[in-house]
């Protein structure tokens, strides 16, 4: 029971530290995230239709909650493969970074512009990978390092788990999906 209870005032503890360090981090309004995302060189593609019953983005309150993207290249193919067998390293964050890139598509999309956008709160990474690939969480670091760049290091880095998978739809080499907090409207 005291360990029930202990378990219960660590979480409160760590829930009133996330929500006061939240409100504590700053944004440079002058920065316009549409424009910088074009100049960090990622033009914004269209966006797709979803291959199931599902939105991309779904707003609730201040947050706004993105269903899984896979990647997609610049020629609108989905970037398939397993990591650890036909897919490398580098070949696998590039494809976490075009995960990325679909996920501010669907954002602007739904937003009107990422310019609504606080921070980011959470990313979950999946990799389609083999039994005995272990680097997960240097494939998902693409989708990651492209969010720090774009919204800087307070507001573009957020809690993240990145694990491995047998397979994920369409054959995709990743799957990811985030939480962003949004400014008030």
């Amino acid at each position: 029971m005291i360990s029930l209870f202990l378990r219960v005032l660590f979480i409160s503890s760590m829930v009133l530290t996330l929500n006061s360090t939240t409100t504590a981090i700053a944004q440079d309004e002058s920065v316009d995230y549409d424009k910088k995302l074009v100049e960090l060189g990622h033009p914004m593609p269209a966006v797709r239709k979803p291959v199931g019953i599902y939105k991309r983005v779904v707003v609730v309150g201040n947050l706004a909650y993105l269903s899984g993207h896979i990647p997609i290249d610049k020629e609108g193919q989905i970037m398939k493969g397993k990591v650890g067998d036909k897919v490398d390293l580098q070949q696998a964050k590039a494809a976490a970074e075009r995960s990325a890139i679909g996920m501010l598509a669907s954002l602007k999309t739904e937003l009107g512009s990422l310019n609504r956008i606080k921070r980011l709160v959470k990313t979950t990474g999946m990799v389609n990978c083999t039994s005995d690939f272990t680097d997960q969480p240097k494939v998902i670091n693409g989708c990651s390092q492209l969010f720090k760049d774009l919204f800087g290091e307070a507001n573009g880095v957020g809690a993240r788990a990145a694990v491995g998978m047998n397979s994920l739809p369409l054959g995709a080499i990743v799957e990811i999906e985030a939480i962003f907090e949004l400014h008030d409207e």
